[in-house]
């Protein structure tokens, strides 16, 4: 789709063509900045995905469009916007709030290594995106709802009226779905950014932890925590990725030194369109759990399964070794027949009211064994990072100070949003460094780890795993090791709606349904990046699922045809 001769719409633009244009001086990055500000002010209201606007990203545009007015490129980010989500802090005039209104204010001493690194690069931090508060680690979650905070609100998908965002990085997806920004960045303990990949049409990575450094980034569990890029493509993927790793040396995050380059490669590199030809792909039909499917619809489900059966085809087709294989540690659930009509779910009901799945099997991240190490873990992470802030900007300098404070504030919507997770984390006994605390850890992480994805992989010598997105992300979370999702299809006209709490107007989410779409997961071993962008790339090549599935709500503001936005766009920062 072009809107002005050859110039891309900012729908698909992708991060090489913006740079094409701004060396051609096709426009600026100024333009940029000002058409993605009209992108965002159109929109924001009905999908609530960007907390805050950063109110100098024009005059740092400005300033990088006369570094390359004078040949000084830093590199494919230099003038490019990126968003990122609001846990990840930036030392300016932004705040750093984690969805809730009581860090408004709160200044951080430093900013995020992460940030630094983007800076460096030449990126613009356009602004701050929502998410579900405190990245999902504080309500029960039959009490609130995926893309929820007291900042910004309920952020929606843009692909059907009432859709269910997904979460925890939901904001940063809905806003790359729909042009807000060239790229952005999400973070993810289980899941905070395959889900909100897939469910809103984009490419997600879930790094190996220890690949990007968290320094000053809001954690739940450093043990798992980890931090990604969301993008339209493989390629966008690559290059944020590429920008953001690395060892830490400041000492801030031990588990980047465990990195075993001496500096991490250029992952568009490994972007071959031949990259599936003699690979080794192994489907651990296993992994395919459908009484943890989201939806609860076996009609969904079944749509989800044909595709993914055809994807096979695809990798086939390209050269790649189909492998039948297996999770050891997880129950042999699944017989011979692979059919997407064997795959059912507890509850099969057309157009569903779906709840928390409730699973008819005992998987290893039971809550019991995780909640012996999270609870402890979020307690020391949260506690740590309110010690980061700013004395006289904030009184809270502990977990218990900040649920007093989100208690007593009404647009935290407390008792209905409670905050059962933090009361958990506030009276367990343990400390990070408990020997129940150590063992729970790992007997989870030698599950999915030596006994799951590496098993498998190890079996039968395998290059990647794959598996429908809403499966792919489970064990890797534990083990610690790399997920990219790559879209893979839609649901179509013919289907029917799947809810999430349908009568309750506070938590009421369509969480699949016709127009919505889902993605294909590669797994691999820690530090396997490479490998598997690769792979994705040649899969998101052969299918281009990204062009084929378009979203309802489209911003109309375009490079070229948009006029200049006025000064005062941003001075507050916050999106109202």
């Amino acid at each position: 789709m072009c809107v002005s001769h050859d110039v891309p719409s900012l729908l698909d633009i992708t991060i090489e063509e913006i740079g094409q244009l701004l060396q051609g001086r096709t426009t600026t990055s100024e333009e940029l900045v000002n058409v993605y500000l009209r992108r965002i002010f159109e929109v924001n209201d009905k999908l609530r995905a960007i907390n805050e606007i950063n109110p100098d990203a024009q005059a740092i545009a400005r300033e990088l469009d006369e570094e390359r007015a004078l040949g000084m490129v830093r590199g494919p980010l230099h003038g490019v916007p990126i968003l990122v989500k609001d846990v990840i802090a930036t030392k300016d005039k932004m705040n750093n709030t984690a969805g809730s209104v009581c860090l408004i204010d709160a200044q951080v001493l430093e900013e995020a290594t992460i940030i630094a690194k983007l800076r460096t690069a030449g990126a613009i931090i356009l602004g701050k995106t929502n998410l579900s508060e405190w990245a999902g680690f504080r309500s029960n979650f039959e009490t609130t709802s995926l893309g929820w905070s007291g900042y910004g609100g309920q952020g929606r998908g843009a692909y059907r009226e009432d859709q269910d965002p997904g979460g925890s990085s939901s904001g940063s997806a809905v806003a790359v779905s729909v042009g807000l920004a060239a790229a952005a960045l999400g973070t993810e303990t289980r899941g905070s950014i395959i889900i909100p990949a897939e469910w809103n049409n984009l490419v997600g990575v879930k790094p190996t932890l220890g690949l990007v450094s968290r320094h000053m980034v809001i954690a739940s569990c450093p043990r798992q925590d980890v931090v990604g890029p969301l993008a339209r493509t493989v390629t966008d993927a690559a290059y944020l990725l590429t920008a953001i790793a690395g060892k830490d040396h400041s000492g801030n995050d031990n588990d980047t030194l465990d990195q075993p380059f001496k500096s991490p490669p250029d992952y568009t590199k490994a972007l071959d369109p031949d990259a599936l030809r003699g690979a080794r792909i192994g489907v651990p039909w296993n992994g395919v759990l459908p009484d943890l499917y989201p939806a609860q619809s076996t009609e969904h489900l079944q749509v989800i399964m044909r595709s993914f059966n055809e994807s096979l085809a695809v990798l086939e087709a390209a050269g790649a070794t189909i492998i039948h294989t297996s999770f050891p540690s997880l129950p042999d659930t699944q017989s011979e027949n692979h059919s997407a009509d064997a795959y059912i779910c507890p509850e099969q009901t057309k157009g569903s009211d779906s709840s928390t799945p409730s699973p008819q099997h005992t998987y290893p991240w039971d809550d019991a064994t995780t909640a012996a190490y999270q609870e402890p873990d979020a307690l020391l992470a949260i506690n740590t990072y309110l010690s980061h802030l700013f004395p006289p900007s904030t009184p809270l300098r502990s977990l218990r100070d900040l649920a007093t404070a989100t208690a007593a504030h009404p647009l935290e919507q407390f008792p209905p949003r409670d905050i059962s997770q933090w009361a958990a984390a506030l009276s367990t006994p343990l400390t990070p460094s408990s020997p129940e605390a150590r063992a729970a850890y790992h007997s989870v992480h030698h599950a999915c780890g030596p006994r799951g994805v590496f098993a498998a992989l190890r079996a039968d010598r395998l290059d990647a795993l794959v598996l429908p997105a809403v499966f792919s992300y489970h064990l890797p979370a534990y083990a610690g090791s790399p997920v990219v999702t790559v879209p893979m299809g839609v649901f179509g006209p013919d289907v029917g709606v799947a809810w999430r709490k349908e009568h309750d107007p506070l938590l009421r989410s369509v969480v699949a349904g016709p127009g919505m779409p889902f993605g294909l997961g590669f797994l691999g071993a820690r530090w396997s990046e490479e490998r598997l962008l690769g792979l994705a790339f040649a899969f998101e090549r052969r299918t281009g699922w990204r062009g084929r599935v378009r979203p309802g709500v489209l911003p109309g503001g375009e490079l070229g045809g948009a006029g200049r936005v006025g000064s005062g766009v941003g001075d507050e920062g916050n999106i109202p």
